[in-house]
């Protein structure tokens, strides 16, 4: 790792920097034919900052990319950080009016898509409002119509020099905005987070050292880049200490396994879904997965039969479990690689460095360990604020510092974090506070639970109660009345779901989250299509 005793993580481009100099020709990404050295990443995204300074893109400006994993992502964001800009990522799922939505309102004058994916050339779905806004489209790979192809993009790079570009990397601080990565958006419209290249690199470190992800690692990067997760963990985190990344386009259990073997794979980041999925591939005793190392997870239930299973049938020696949001890069707290299983199943780990996380009551009183409230965190991988959005920003963000997750926990005596629910997902059966991701963890322990989702829905005699969608492990069988049955025998009797449904999946994000949002709509359809009585 690099080293902060003589070296400061200040900026994107003085890592880059220092990475080449002390990782010099090891392998820094790996991406199908492409194979990048720390040097030559250095030098690509120099390039395309050059290129970007030379098509008239002025620091502090956005430019947002549209495209899946892959080594000109990485290129391409390393590049305008470099160049001063404001990096504004964008999700492959979304459709041309979202892009618009986002462009309009991140202000970005420059589009990097990609061009040919899941069978349709994306910048085809771009609106002509879009359009309009955008000084260019620079495609990766080839390019139609008045879209600009990627290798010309980058010859424009030869009419700015060297000492121009360094010129206007000497102006970033670690107080500049490097990007700005959109919430979900799902409890109302996204909003953008501002983060700065200090606080980026500061706890992306710091995530790092406590995870235990080490120099000649090959980190497999299924995460998305659009998401903090995949971006800041995966593929930052493996530059700062020398491993290497392999970018992956779309999740499959069959094509995962494969990769573990041809490429060596040691490192694993994604969500519980990712290990679930490897562990429920019919074939798995025939991968050989002797190469892996760590599993880093987080950002759900995660069973403690999971994190067993990871290490006993996947293999992996160390396995991570954390707790973070958007607003604070992304990070928050994490368990440390050496932890017990029980401690990775049942907790989210102790704060980051320097950071601080408290329980807050109603009334805004900090409350004393062991008692429950909303989870409030302070220090310096707080956001620099919602984009355009001061109200947003100051109900999130107190007049103290704390920012407001809306998520309801405890820390325990061990100083680890255990997170309860959303604030808004809790719903109240009989008069009784039910927490969906108490009983989620409670169901997760049935033998035959693969995968499962608790929502509230209206109940005529108790208000609300649980539904629990579920999908089984492989090779398992039971039925909706057996699991009622068994959470009668293992939970109080407010907790237990009324009805269950048992599917072959979930609907799930781009993330690997499970998206109750769409599970929760469903069922107002279903309601809605009721018959009167």
């Amino acid at each position: 790792m690099l080293e902060t005793g003589n070296w400061t993580f200040t900026t994107l481009p003085a890592l880059c920097a220092r990475a080449a100099e002390i990782y010099g020709d090891a392998p820094a990404i790996e991406d199908g034919d492409h194979r990048i050295s720390f040097i030559e990443l250095d030098q690509m995204q120099r390039r395309f900052a050059r290129a970007l300074m030379a098509s008239g893109i002025e620091a502090g400006q956005r430019v947002m990319i549209w495209a899946p994993n892959s080594a000109e992502w990485l290129v391409a964001a390393l590049g305008i950080a470099s160049a001063g800009a404001v990096m504004i990522p964008a999700s492959t799922r979304f459709k041309g009016a979202e892009v618009e939505d986002l462009v309009q309102r991140g202000a970005a004058t420059l589009l990097v898509s990609v061009g040919d994916f899941l069978g349709k050339y994306y910048p085809d779905m771009l609106t002509p409002a879009t359009r309009a806004l955008m000084r260019e489209v620079v495609v990766i790979g080839a390019a139609k119509g008045d879209d600009l192809a990627w290798d010309a993009f980058l010859a424009r790079a030869a009419s700015v020099t060297e000492a121009a570009l360094d010129a206007r990397s000497a102006a970033i601080t670690p107080a500049t905005i490097c990007d700005i990565l959109f919430t979900s958006g799902t409890t109302g419209q996204s909003k953008g987070v501002m983060y700065a290249h200090g606080q980026f690199l500061r706890v992306v470190s710091a995530w790092a050292r406590r995870v235990g992800l080490t120099r000649g690692d090959r980190t497999l990067v299924i995460p998305p880049f659009f998401h903090a997760f995949g971006y800041r963990g995966g593929a930052i985190g493996s530059i700062i200490v020398g491993a290497t990344i392999l970018p992956h386009l779309t999740y499959d259990a069959d094509e995962v396994l494969a990769r573990v073997i041809r490429d060596k794979i040691s490192v694993i980041p994604g969500p519980p879904t990712i290990f679930q999925g490897m562990l429920a591939h019919p074939r798995l005793a025939e991968f050989d997965r002797s190469s892996l190392r760590l599993g880093i997870t987080g950002g759900a239930v995660i069973p403690a039969v999971l994190v067993e299973r990871m290490r006993s049938e996947l293999g992996f020696t160390g396995v991570c479990n954390g707790y973070g949001l958007t607003e604070c890069g992304g990070y928050g707290t994490m368990c440390s690689h050496d932890d017990s299983n029980e401690v990775i199943a049942n907790t989210a780990g102790k704060p980051m460095p320097d950071v601080e996380i408290e329980m807050m009551d109603a009334a805004g009183q900090i409350l004393p360990k062991g008692q429950t409230g909303e989870v409030v965190i302070r220090g310096y991988i707080v956001m620099k604020g919602y984009l355009d959005n001061p109200e947003a920003t100051a109900a999130t963000i107190d007049a103290n510092g704390w920012l407001h997750t809306g998520d309801i926990g405890r820390i325990d005596e061990a100083g680890n974090l255990h997170i309860e629910d959303r604030l808004k997902e809790m719903f109240i059966a009989g008069g009784f506070n039910c927490y969906p991701a108490e009983v989620e963890r409670m169901l997760s322990r049935h033998p035959a639970i693969g995968q499962v989702a608790v929502i509230g829905v209206e109940d005529a005699r108790l208000g609300e109660v649980g539904k629990a969608f579920v999908t089984l492990r492989a090779d398992a069988h039971t039925t909706e009345a057996d699991i009622i049955a068994w959470a009668r025998e293992n939970m109080a009797n407010y907790k237990v779901p009324r009805s269950v449904e048992i599917r072959d999946s979930l609907p799930t994000s781009a993330q690997g989250k499970i998206l109750k949002r769409e599970l929760r709509d469903e069922m107002h359809a279903r309601a809605a299509n009721q018959p009167a009585v």
